[in-house]
């Protein structure tokens, strides 16, 4: 029996905090490539915090997924059929299927990978968009020179633990934030930061304070909020901050920033960026990241949800910071 193509689709928009009812979960025949299209059987699908952004109607960077449509998302699977003359089957690559099992798309749009050098997920994490967020934000806007301190939010994420350790590698000191005891412990004895913060302790500006004697030189952002407002207070003159997301605020409404004048008065360069703006990078970004992951200077951890129907879930607990490192779902 040909096996159905299970999809979960956008049923609603969220309210405030995502729930499992925002979803529903549906089966299909599986999808027919065209010409120079091929059908791709995803192992994996990857979770990141932007998609809580896609599930809004608000004007945004990105079109929002429509009521009814296949959520959107970065997959790596094995292609099964081809009418792209630079795919044949049994290719592995890493594309924009969605959430879904099985999914079409143009060849040219597809990445080929070698899944006999790392392992697949690593494409959708430290050798994906993951990494090249992290690269790009610290490379392009950070900038941070040897002996500077950066400072990095979400710092156990699988993009915060990234930059922490691309820095360390360019020479800067390193302080991340965090939420939990062991998140931190993570950050400083296994990816090698200098420090971490843990912003749940309830002394975040004394924590802050200790951790910064020396003002912050460069910041990369992943929070916003009340983070992000005592953050800016500790701002050296000249420095940079990238933007890279606002998970804090993505299910709730703006905080107000009571530091914002720091902008001014520190002479800041702030810069949000979106990584799919910047794919002429990305070679070069995964040129240095396979390197030092080779070499093995770059560590990473995945959390693993076991199934497509344990994807709205895993999302859920993803916005609630429940995961550790990259967010994945195991699709065969």
């Amino acid at each position: 029996m040909k096996e159905m193509n299970l999809q979960v689709l956008l049923a609603s928009r969220p309210q405030g905090w995502v729930t499992e009812s925002n979803f529903t979960i549906v089966e299909a025949p599986p999808p027919e490539p065209g010409d120079g299209q091929v059908l791709v059987r995803n192992h994996y699908l990857s979770l990141d915090p932007y998609m809580r952004g896609r599930m809004n109607e608000a004007k945004s960077y990105a079109t929002p997924v429509g009521i009814g449509e296949v959520m959107g998302g970065g997959t790596v699977g094995e292609v099964l059929k081809s009418n792209h003359a630079g795919l044949k089957p049994g290719d592995k690559v890493v594309g924009n299927l969605g959430w879904q099992l099985f999914g079409v798309a143009a060849g040219a749009e597809l990445r080929v990978v070698d899944a006999r050098k790392v392992p697949l997920t690593a494409y959708l994490g430290v050798l994906g968009m993951t990494g090249a967020t992290a690269w790009v934000g610290l490379m392009e806007i950070c900038k941070p020179r040897p002996g500077e301190t950066l400072v990095v939010t979400a710092a156990s994420g699988a993009v915060g633990g990234v930059v922490g350790q691309l820095a360390k590698i360019h020479g800067a000191r390193v302080v991340g934030v965090a939420g939990g005891s062991e998140k931190c412990r993570y950050v400083t004895e296994e990816l090698g930061f200098d420090a971490c913060v843990d912003y749940k302790a309830g002394k975040l500006a004394a924590d802050l304070g200790a951790a910064l004697p020396g003002g912050i030189d460069c910041l990369f952002e992943n929070v916003g909020g009340e983070i992000f407002d005592q953050l800016l207070a500790r701002m050296n003159p000249f420095a940079r901050i990238a933007v890279c997301g606002l998970i804090s605020q993505y299910n709730s409404a703006p905080y107000p920033l009571k530091n914002f004048g720091s902008v001014l008065t520190n002479r800041l360069k702030i810069e949000g960026f979106i990584v799919a703006e910047r794919r002429q990078r990305w070679s070069e970004a995964f040129k240095e990241l396979t390197e030092q992951l080779a070499a093995g200077r770059i560590k990473y951890r995945e959390t693993v949800a076991q199934g497509l129907r344990a994807a709205p879930a895993a999302l859920i607990g993803l916005l609630k910071g429940e995961n550790f490192g990259k967010q994945l779902v195991k699709l065969i």
